[in-house]
């Protein structure tokens, strides 16, 4: 995706009463994000019965000054972004009706052919639940599955810890701004996240963790996971809604059962009561349901082939051929001497490092790879 592209993408997750069902819609249909604002608002109108509430919105003159200053808060950050229609956008998630448009991410995270898997459950997590987690994580990570969680309290940074204790890859969905940690004592446990999977996000630097925002949130644990645990939950809970969310999606949903006058095990007896959730006692149930006997993944990561010619050209050539004579070098250094502001020249070296031709250091310095 391109920095223009980016600009419109963005725009359009900005824009009051569109969704991202009716933004991949109008983007196929139209052609393109850009494109989409510049077809007449009547004919947008008539194509897809927007109302004139909507339109407003979308052709409201300050909205591309608000992407704008979004992009460059992502290119001087050097966030990552995917549109769905990149290659690298999570395949599973790609699935799902409501999968949004344009994602944010950060970290070391590797998406092949290992399963995914969602756990999620209640912020007040019991013993019981604690004990459990611990082993069936223990007991699954021979299958070398990706955990997924929401990075709550609870369950979730349990999930997240057991996946990092066994080696295993692990993600964490926010429900605000890639910058920012909720909550915050979870700040300890970033870098590690960091190192082992990463972060991924559909919200805005600025965006706050809103109770709106778990509910979207949850529909991309869902969306990326083959299936979805719920290890403990109240009758009522946001964990329910995942599962309710995995169920629509024709993803495989597991409760773990519990003692009926527990009330943090009647949210998981409902699910297994009303047929939404397939009873899971220990990991060999996943197992069996999921027909993985013969799975044989190794937990090692495939090889990356580092791409050792380039062919570039304009303002990449410029700061390639920098730093092959300089060697590494400091961001602002380079902006200096090459005569590219900074904002920009994020941009370029964010592309750059996606294409493997430059490696970023600690400090905000760069090298070129090779």
């Amino acid at each position: 995706m391109t920095e223009k592209e980016l600009l419109y993408y963005v725009a359009l997750q900005k824009a009051k009463g569109i969704g991202a069902v009716l933004a991949k819609r109008l983007i196929k249909t139209a052609g393109s994000a850009e494109a989409v604002f510049k077809t007449p608002e009547n004919r947008l109108g008539k194509t897809f019965g927007i109302s004139s509430k909507i339109l407003s919105a979308l052709h409201d003159k300050t909205l591309l000054e608000k992407a704008e200053k979004e992009v460059e808060y992502i290119l001087y950050h050097r966030i990552r972004f995917t549109g769905f229609t990149d290659e690298a956008y999570p395949k599973r998630l790609l699935e799902t009706h409501d999968a949004p448009i344009l994602l944010f991410s950060k970290g070391n995270i590797v998406w092949d052919d290992r399963p995914a898997i969602g756990i999620v459950g209640t912020r007040k997590m019991t013993a019981y639940g604690k004990r459990f987690i611990e082993r069936f994580i223990k007991d699954i990570s021979p299958y070398n599955p990706v955990i997924i969680s929401g990075f709550a309290y609870g369950v979730d940074i349990t999930a997240h810890l057991e996946a990092m204790h066994h080696g295993l890859q692990t993600i964490a969905v926010m429900a605000h701004g890639i910058d920012q940690t909720y909550p915050h004592p979870h700040r300890t446990y970033v870098e590690r996240v960091l190192e082992n999977g990463g972060f991924y996000t559909e919200f805005h630097h600025d965006e706050l963790p809103l109770r709106e925002n778990f509910i979207s949130r949850n529909r991309i644990v869902a969306g990326m996971s083959d299936a979805v645990i719920v290890v403990e939950s109240a009758k009522k809970g946001g964990a329910l809604i995942t599962a309710d969310m995995a169920f629509s999606y024709g993803r495989e949903v597991f409760a773990v059962p519990g003692r009926f006058d527990d009330i943090w095990s009647e949210g998981c007896n409902m699910l297994i009561r009303n047929n939404k959730a397939a009873i899971l006692n220990n990991a060999n149930d996943l197992v069996y349901y999921l027909n993985w006997s013969n799975r044989t993944d190794s937990k090692k990561p495939k090889a990356v082939q580092t791409r050792m010619s380039f062919d570039l050209e304009g303002e990449e050539k410029t700061v390639y051929d920098y730093l092959k004579e300089k060697g590494k070098s400091l961001l602002d250094t380079i902006s200096v001497e090459t005569g590219i502001p900074v904002y920009k020249l994020s941009g370029i070296l964010l592309n750059m490092e996606l294409q493997g031709v430059v490696n970023p250091l600690p400090g905000k310095f760069f090298e070129v790879n090779g």
